[in-house]
């Protein structure tokens, strides 16, 4: 019965498997050496990690403050009651504080993803001041990921130099508001022109201070309303505002230069 039957050769079949497997490991070699940008086919984010950065400033809650440079993974942000602080934020008016987005295909921020994979299950990690300056520092613009990862870099770099070197912070404020465009990055602009205004008043750079007011008003027009339009409570304090002007809706002009220094920034809007 079996006499017509012949062996088949399975050697081409096994060399073919072979090459596969050295194609595959020669691409994770390359995706680790940051040279290939790896696409996940269910998230098309391409975020492989989120950085929490808050400014070093007085007005930032202990809280908040504390939780600078806590880093996250996707599936971790992606959690029904996820916060980046560790306890609810101790001001009536939040505090400013972003979460960054990148993929991180640089030497830097490949250590850190990997550092952050291996504490996946104790919450995430945390970044020093000293690390998160580090990570942004890094040679980020010769990579895959420089185009995806440009605008998020430019964010931590602006909150993280605020007092160090406050003309490089404007300089990256400025550069967030001006190319902000994909949707993902929409809840950055808010604090990006909090923050450069507040820099700006601080420098006594009124006329620019007062054409960032101009811009922020175009583009957050105070009749109408959107899931990243500010809020009454992000650009300021009003909990103390009494009387007949108490009900009236307050500009944004207004409630921007609120949150700065409040002198400099009469004197801008009069």
């Amino acid at each position: 019965m079996l006499e017509g039957w012949e062996s088949p050769d399975v050697t081409v079949y096994l060399m073919a498997i072979l090459g596969l497997l050295a194609v595959w490991q020669y691409y994770q070699m390359q995706i680790m050496a940051g040279r290939i940008l790896a696409v996940d086919i269910f998230d098309r984010s391409g975020t492989r990690m989120y950085v929490y950065v808050t400014p070093h400033d007085d007005h930032i809650c202990e809280v908040c403050a504390s939780s600078h440079g806590r880093v996250f993974l996707p599936s971790q942000v992606a959690k029904k009651k996820f916060s980046p602080l560790t306890e609810r934020c101790r001001r009536s008016s939040p505090c400013t504080g972003v979460l960054v987005g990148l993929y991180g295909a640089w030497l830097e921020a490949r250590g850190v993803l990997e550092h952050l994979r291996k504490n996946a299950k104790k919450g995430g990690i945390q970044l020093s001041s000293e690390e998160v300056r580090a990570l942004v520092n890094g040679q980020w613009e010769r990579c895959i990921s420089a185009d995806t990862d440009r605008l998020g870099i430019h964010l931590i770099e602006a909150v993280s130099y605020e007092k160090i070197n406050p003309e490089v912070s404007i300089g990256s404020y400025r550069y967030v508001i001006n190319e902000v465009k994909e949707v993902r990055h929409l809840m950055c602009l808010v604090p990006a022109y909090i923050r450069l205004l507040q820099l700006l008043l601080r420098a006594g750079e009124e006329a620019e201070a007062l054409e960032t007011i101009e811009r922020f008003e175009g583009r957050f027009p105070s009749t109408k309303r959107g899931p990243h339009f500010p809020s009454d409570e992000s650009a300021g304090d009003h909990e103390n505002e009494k009387g007949p002007t108490a009900e009236r809706p307050v500009p944004p002009t207004v409630r921007l230069a609120r949150s700065c220094n409040p002198e400099l920034a009469h004197r801008v809007l009069t």
